[in-house]
């Protein structure tokens, strides 16, 4: 595994840890986690609300003994805290769930204005970092960021950051902290890491088929995702790109990317590749969503990611291949989760990465999903599936 900054350039991302039913699959996570060390991926990033990610991390951790093998990061839900007291109350809870004394990188969760880290400092937290590094708690200190570019540079430039973490793919280039907060970052020094490189799964699962079939006839061979990587580790900038490998498939696949990877490597050629599936993509896509449930849970039960999915499917793919899959996923659900639930209160909008308006996007896809025919199968179907559930 090649390394920048005495780091993976690939890590671990423990939000979509495997799962079987509902709940976190141990073994197959055990197992892949296990097979990442061996491979030279060392680093894992979890977060406080990442639902039973700490714990079962933290589980694996101590059943292997691989403190001492790994870099071990997580995040400070920095948006619940309300007194001094609070950082210490979740990093204590942290630290309980990952069955260890200390991090290797503790970071400030989902940034995304300097007002933020202007609160925590009035509770002092510049004093209490110090504190809590003399204590071994956690040896740096980062953040991870969601908002626009001017944001970025003035957090960036508010504290001496040790790691920066951000999204950033081919097709978020120029938004969030962009490519400029991106150099900003490198030239202050401070190491930047990549969430999203694939948009959640969108750079592949959600491609045009225009794009898939540019990917498919060029001479390198590579996958949708080996594009999406490569470009990023093109760039010197970067040290580390996350991924939730789920699969041993997926881990064995995107560590032989990194290991055959470098910077600079791109040509122009590569670059026209690029330009192709970024011009194919923005021909059809609605909404700019990467699933990743911030905006969740909504105040009256509404699928805010899953309408969206169903929604870019229409286009990505085919008008009654997004309509089946709402029909099927958010239709006949025993608990309404419709667009039609929705009151307005703006409360997704105010937590969303990507700013996107999610209210006036809700209406356009309710209505493009929707049509009268569809709107009449859901409901007779809707009533008999909920009258079966009652008679049981």
């Amino acid at each position: 595994m090649q390394r920048r900054n005495d780091l993976p350039i690939l890590g671990f991302g423990c939000m979509r840890f495997a799962t079987k039913g509902r709940s976190i699959d141990f073994e197959k996570t055990e197992a892949q986690i296990l097979r990442a060390i061996e491979l030279g991926v060392d680093y894992f990033d979890t977060a406080y609300i990442y639902p039973g990610s700490e714990e079962t991390l933290g589980k694996i951790i101590e059943k292997n003994d691989l403190r001492d093998k790994i870099t071990l990061t997580t995040k400070l839900p920095q948006y619940l805290v309300k007194k001094k007291e609070d950082l210490d109350k979740y990093l204590t809870e942290e630290l309980k769930r990952l069955r260890t004394d200390h991090l290797d990188y503790y970071l400030f969760h989902h940034m995304t204005d300097i007002a933020q880290w202007e609160k925590l400092e009035k509770l002092g937290v510049r004093d209490w970092i110090d504190e809590k590094k003399k204590e071994g708690k956690f040896l740096h200190v980062g953040f991870s960021f969601h908002g626009n570019t001017e944001m970025y540079k003035k957090i960036l430039a508010a504290y001496d950051w040790e790691l920066s973490l951000v999204q950033y793919n081919y097709m978020d280039e120029n938004t969030q902290a962009g490519r400029d907060g991106i150099r900003a970052a490198y030239e202050k020094g401070v190491p930047i890491f990549i969430m999203e490189p694939l948009r959640g799964g969108k750079l592949v699962d959600l491609l045009p088929e225009k794009a898939k079939k540019e990917i498919a006839n060029d001479p390198h061979g590579w996958s949708p995702a080996e594009w999406a990587f490569r470009w990023l580790w093109n760039q010197k900038e970067i040290t580390c790109v996350l991924s939730g490998m789920n699969s041993l498939e997926m881990l064995e696949e995107n560590a032989r990317i990194a290991s055959s990877t470098e910077a600079g490597a791109f040509g122009e050629e590569e670059f026209k590749v690029i330009e192709k599936i970024k011009g194919y993509i923005n021909e059809n896509t609605k909404v700019s969503c990467t699933g990743c449930k911030y905006c969740l849970p909504c105040p009256k039960g509404v699928d805010i990611p899953g309408i969206f999915s169903c929604y870019n499917h229409m286009y990505s793919e085919k008008k009654s291949t997004g309509r089946s899959e709402y029909f099927q996923t958010i239709a006949l659900r025993l608990q309404p989760a419709d667009a039609s639930l929705c009151v307005q209160c703006g409360k997704c909008e105010q937590h969303c990465p990507q700013s996107i308006p999610i209210r006036e996007k809700l209406k356009e896809a309710n209505k493009a999903l929707q049509p009268f025919p569809y709107k009449v199968a859901a409901k007779v179907a809707r009533r008999f599936l909920v009258g079966k559930k009652k008679k049981k």
